[in-house]
């Protein structure tokens, strides 16, 4: 489980192994972590595979590289890092799992000095899972969805935001994982399975 809060940056080196494999620069995380420890890579948890002293390298699934942008990557993309929840962490932003429900794109960028607001699409099938003033994640950061239409919704960056982690560099037509928030996929599945 992770936060969404993003303390950590790291930048893609590369694929290995027909893109069975990812590798990436994170100096600051190398020796925190072991095999097999998870690591949420631009919102898409991923397991480690092996490390050396500042890069460290994860097996990519045919369903990641399907659901994810982590198969488009260009040599030097900054990434944004969350370790795992622990009992100690606080939980400052909304529980998430990792697992992007989708590959959204960004639909168009303003400019709300000092911050900025960003659409993000939202295909149909995934549009009971989002609430206006509900929690929402974008590679891997917590946000609120400050407003809601039919096939997208926005959400504001803050300045802190913008300073520490990579949504600040979005533009329009970027892909981007989109994680809805797990509580309301428990409830929205339990309340279609049980209608009154």
């Amino acid at each position: 489980m992770f936060t969404g809060i993003i303390k950590h940056q790291g930048r893609f080196l590369g694929y290995g192994r027909g893109k069975q494999e990812l590798t990436l620069e994170a100096e600051a995380l190398a020796d925190r972590l072991s095999e097999g420890d998870s690591l949420s890579v631009n919102g898409v948890c991923l397991t480690l595979a092996s490390r050396s002293k500042s890069s460290l390298v994860f097996n990519l699934s045919r369903e990641t590289l399907s659901l994810t942008t982590l198969g488009g990557l260009a040599a030097g993309t900054p990434l944004n890092l969350e370790l795992p929840l622990t009992l100690e962490t606080p939980l400052g932003g909304h529980l998430l799992t990792g697992h992007a429900d989708y590959r959204g794109k960004v639909v168009r960028v303003i400019e709300r000095r000092p911050g900025r607001r960003v659409g993000v699409s939202l295909p149909a099938a995934f549009r009971p899972l989002v609430v206006s003033k509900g929690s929402v994640a974008v590679d891997g950061v917590s946000l609120t969805v400050a407003s809601l239409a039919a096939s997208s919704f926005d959400v504001e960056l803050i300045p802190l935001t913008l300073r520490h982690c990579t949504l600040g560099r979005l533009s329009p037509g970027d892909a981007v994982n989109v994680e809805c928030d797990i509580l309301g996929k428990y409830v929205y599945n339990y309340l279609s399975r049980n209608p009154r």
